[in-house]
């Protein structure tokens, strides 16, 4: 869904965005200094800049991008070590617009409890002190052969729900529904949610988590921030009981949220 009227101002948006190209358009080596490879390269984390891990580049297929990883939750886990120092108010603008999101997130859960007639706040109960959120940055220059190549590749969030800022102009993300792909219209200053798999389980499939991508464009770069929150690795993740019965019974077995194939670190 796209939201309006979600509370982070206009100017904060613009200044995250601003923040956001500056550091991307640097010099390579400067990017570097903030980089996800650790013991002189041999090892990739999941936060700082650089290229996601790529297991089977034959399967999993390579994406058009560069993107920054940083973990904006729980405060006291953040690694500023990773974060960027240029431009100078990158910090400062990306820990008010986290605390933006968090907001947007906790009345995105109450809201949904409450559409499914559940107790307000049974799914921000679900998330502890310890559950993570990431910022990552994504960055598509133009791409000379869009045909060829994708942006991102397909996929659904595998966490809680996401909350997305892209640019003004330019699109390129698409959302797969019953077999087709379908732009994701980009509009100023607006919000896209993604619930994800995490969520899709506790909803008992009522809410989907949907496949998306990211096309690329032959003329014109593109940024995006998405803002992902995932529940803590010991969230014994099951369908809600409240939306159970005898005619709903549970699509998905109860198992733990570390168990789910995602690292939580």
């Amino acid at each position: 869904m796209q939201v309006t009227n979600h509370g982070i101002e206009e100017s904060l948006m613009d200044a995250m965005m601003s923040a956001s190209r500056d550091f991307f358009r640097q010099p390579s080596e400067e990017k570097h200094k903030c980089s996800n490879l650790v013991d002189d390269g041999k090892h990739l984390e999941v936060e700082g800049y650089g290229n996601d891990k790529v297991v089977s580049p034959q399967d999993q297929g390579l994406s058009w991008n560069d993107r920054l990883h940083l973990r904006v939750e729980p405060e006291d886990e953040r690694n500023f070590a990773k974060w960027p120092t240029h431009p100078q108010s990158f910090r400062d603008v990306l820990l008010k617009y986290a605390s933006r999101t968090k907001r947007i997130r906790d009345l995105i859960l109450r809201s949904i409890a409450k559409i499914l007639d559940l107790d307000e706040d049974y799914f921000v109960n679900q998330i502890s002190n310890k559950a993570r959120g990431f910022a990552r940055f994504n960055y598509y220059p133009p791409c000379p052969r869009p045909d060829l190549v994708l942006g991102m590749r397909p996929h659904s969030d595998v966490g809680l729900l996401t909350i997305l800022s892209v640019d003004h102009d330019v699109g390129g993300l698409q959302v797969q529904r019953d077999g087709k792909w379908y732009n994701v219209p980009a509009k100023p200053y607006t919000l896209v949610i993604n619930l994800a798999d995490c969520m899709e389980i506790m909803c008992n499939g009522i809410f989907m988590s949907p496949v998306h991508r990211v096309v690329t464009n032959a003329t014109k770069e593109r940024l995006s921030l998405g803002v992902f929150y995932v529940v803590d690795g010991e969230t014994v993740l099951e369908p809600a009981p409240g939306l159970l019965d005898d005619k709903r019974p549970p699509r998905y077995e109860k198992f733990k949220a570390m168990d789910f194939g995602f690292s939580f670190d």
